[in-house]
């Protein structure tokens, strides 16, 4: 991480010749601020020659102009060192997007780079900042020494052993204080990403009744966040005391110096000529150096690790916790599997034991609010069990690989961009002949007219809801995935569309499940899941008519004309 930072500093030599000419020139009055007010004052206006201390203030006001071009040709020469520095790591970024993206047949992630770049731009400024104050401190450190020396040799026994300590203090301090200050704002973002996923995913969240549970996630970012912040005032304490001890003990002791001074032969002008390299240079001088290794130094440490870390873009690469396995197919087992939405919530589902084989097609039916959503989710490994394991081809559902399982929410969800890019964004290499196949075999051929051809540019507010079901669904159905999982993801369809959807996905093979939102979902269905508060029964249909009350009673609400349930009588369950 430091590599890009030497490069950057040492990439032309004649760069850093110059900021430390121009650096002389901006610290200037550092240099001369106590010998002008020394000798304004003892040789001046004290003297009786007012003459003399106007001369010196002269050469302390011609001292602030050379310094303000000095401090002009100082940031040019600063931001001749870190604009190529940027450029690097902007090639850097762009490189590693285009080295991942063909390595896995993929198209860039622009969004990664995008992100990147903004670490870029981070990188960049505090880069700045931290070249500006560290050599603004060493050019004002030595000239205020040299000041001093000239001045009052007598004043640096003051002045240097406070300062020296208080310096010392904070560079001991400086690791810890790094740590801190990384750990804090890495919680910072990550209570920002938590509050942003809450934020763009209320609707699922509600779907899912998993308000307390992400509620209780968000709370634990908060107060992960809460921590830092505690651990970084503490170590900002012992900030403060350098600051105290390097900046303000040496003032104290001047003052209460001042009669050993005068007994030394200083003049009322030299002890007010080293306050003022004191207070005017070498106090803010510190003050500035503490404030920038501790915040910039650390922006830039995190920034430079984000970039340069293995992955996508400089982007994150899953650890072995975060490792995801290939299922072996589409099986479905689910061994004493409890869940509930809250420590002390009643069970949603409790000690389900279920196995559902590889290919088969099994629609959940229940009253609302069942659990039917709950089991989708577990299934597709969007909730973890409280207790028990669910399987999906023999792997824990979570850890599955994303290309082996598929899930349609109720609420479908399209990009901006073509119809093609949102209909193969799970299925990179589909050819044309594999979309249109699936164009035709889920009814999507209405709206590819209507649209213009899949090079169409869409997004969610120029389709229908049923249409963004469809095409929704046609990027499952494109999918290599052995699972699909249909939560209600028909419900905006008509019951032909709807029929259509699940007959094409029956044909298409590997396991379906589906989520009724009609009756007739159960009966294309090879076999059915009723779902009685945490009571389940598998089977096919006959023989739930027989073994189910509630599925016959379900049943024999149904209106075959219709295909919905008749209204329910006074006392019974919707």
């Amino acid at each position: 991480m430091n590599r890009p930072v030497r490069r950057a500093l040492l990439r032309d030599p004649r760069l850093l010749a110059r900021l430390g000419l121009w650096s002389v020139a901006e610290t200037a009055p550092a240099l001369v601020v106590g010998l002008a007010v020394a000798g304004a004052i003892d040789d001046g206006f004290a003297a009786g020659r007012p003459g003399t201390g106007l001369a010196w203030l002269a050469v302390l006001g011609t001292a602030w102009l050379v310094a303000a071009a000095g401090a002009r040709q100082a940031v040019l020469a600063v931001a001749a060192i870190v604009e190529p520095f940027r450029e690097d790591l902007l090639g850097h970024v762009v490189d590693s997007a285009l080295t991942a993206s063909a390595a896995l047949g993929h198209r860039p992630d622009t969004a990664a780079v995008a992100r990147m770049n903004l670490q870029v731009e981070l990188a960049r400024d505090a880069l700045a900042s931290v070249v500006t104050v560290v050599r603004s401190f060493v050019f004002t450190a030595v000239s205020v020494l040299l000041g001093l020396t000239a001045l009052m040799p007598q004043v640096l026994v003051l002045v240097l052993p406070p300062f020296a300590a208080g310096l010392g203090l904070f560079l001991l301090s400086l690791p810890v204080l790094a740590r801190r200050q990384r750990e804090f704002l890495l919680a910072d973002e990550r209570t920002a990403e938590s509050v942003t996923a809450v934020a763009g995913g209320l609707r699922d969240i509600a779907a899912c009744a998993a308000e307390e549970r992400v509620a209780a996630a968000v709370e634990d970012r908060v107060a992960g966040q809460a921590a830092a912040g505690r651990a970084l005032a503490r170590v900002t304490a012992v900030r403060t005391l350098s600051l105290a001890v390097g900046g303000l003990l040496p003032v104290l002791l001047i003052l209460a110096g001042a009669p050993w001074l005068l007994a030394q032969g200083a003049g009322a002008g030299a002890v007010l000529g080293a306050l003022a390299y004191v207070t005017q240079s070498l106090a803010p001088a510190l003050g500035n150096l503490v404030q920038g290794l501790g915040v910039s130094a650390v922006r830039l440490h995190v920034s430079l690790r984000r970039i340069t870390a293995p992955g996508p873009a400089g982007g994150h690469r899953p650890g072995a916790a975060e490792a995801r396995s290939p299922a072996a197919d589409g099986g479905i087992e689910l061994r004493g599997v409890t869940f509930a939405y809250g420590p002390h919530a009643e069970p949603v589902i409790d000690r389900l034991d279920l196995t559902v084989p590889d290919g088969e097609h099994v629609a959940v039916a229940g009253p609302s609010g069942i659990g039917k959503s709950t089991l989708a989710a577990l299934v597709a490994g969007v909730l973890r069990p409280d207790a028990g394991e669910v399987l999906v081809g023999g792997v824990p559902a979570h850890r599955v690989d994303p290309a082996d399982r598929v899930l349609i929410p109720q609420e479908a969800y399209v990009f901006r961009g073509t119809l093609l890019e949102n209909l193969t964004y799970l299925a990179r290499g589909a050819t044309r002949e594999e979309v249109d196949g699936a164009v035709a075999a889920l009814g999507l051929t209405a709206l590819v007219e209507r649209l213009g051809g899949c090079s169409a540019e869409i997004s969610a507010g120029l389709l229908s809801p049923g249409e963004r079901q469809l095409v929704a669904l046609a990027r499952a159905y494109l999918t290599s995935a052995r699972l699909v999982v249909l939560d209600e993801a028909t419900c905006h369809l008509d019951p032909v569309a709807e029929s259509r959807v699940e007959e094409a996905f029956a044909r298409r093979g590997g396991t379906l499940l589906v989520i009724a939102h009609r009756p007739a979902s159960a009966l294309r269905a090879r076999r059915v899941l009723v779902m009685d508060g945490t009571r389940v029964r598998l089977g096919r249909h006959e023989e739930l008519l027989a073994s189910s009350p509630l599925y016959a009673d379900l049943a024999g609400r149904w209106s075959p004309r219709h295909d919905s349930p008749q209204p329910a009588p006074p006392g019974h369950a919707a």
